[in-house]
């Protein structure tokens, strides 16, 4: 086999020159072919506002609705609880109440029978158990 060494053959050359001073011109050369206007830029924000809004709304009311019914329950049940509790659990009785109870007390809880006899038809006819409230 020959040697072949690079440095002794002659030089081929391949056709292409670049032009003088070509690469201290080209950055002048593309800023003045771009655009002079800004791109407009949409920021992520401003596009999906709507569906951040809503999506927090979602989320929000998720959260609500169980913790409302929640709390309406536990105010039910303690009512029921206080009732209960001063329904079994009185020593008071109506005569000691009544005892306790001064001239001025008494007026102030003075009571207004203006009902007309119609409207106490009614009410008798509407509601079955009243008759249990009354006799008791």
């Amino acid at each position: 086999m020959k040697d072949f060494k690079l440095d002794n053959e002659p030089k081929i050359k391949t056709g292409f020159q670049i032009p003088e001073n070509y690469f201290e011109q080209f950055s002048e050369k593309v800023m003045t072919k771009l655009p002079n206007q800004e791109p407009k830029v949409i920021s992520l924000w401003n596009r999906n506002k709507k569906w951040i809004y809503g999506a927090a709304a979602v989320i929000v009311l998720s959260l609500a609705i169980p913790l409302a019914n929640q709390l309406q329950n536990t105010t039910q049940e303690e009512t029921s609880e206080i009732e209960n509790y001063l329904a079994y659990h009185s020593s008071l009785t109506s005569d000691d109440i009544i005892e306790l109870l001064d001239e001025e007390d008494i007026a102030k809880i003075e009571v207004n029978n203006s009902i007309d006899n119609q409207t106490m038809e009614d009410e008798l006819t509407e509601n079955i158990d009243i008759e249990n409230y009354i006799t008791n």
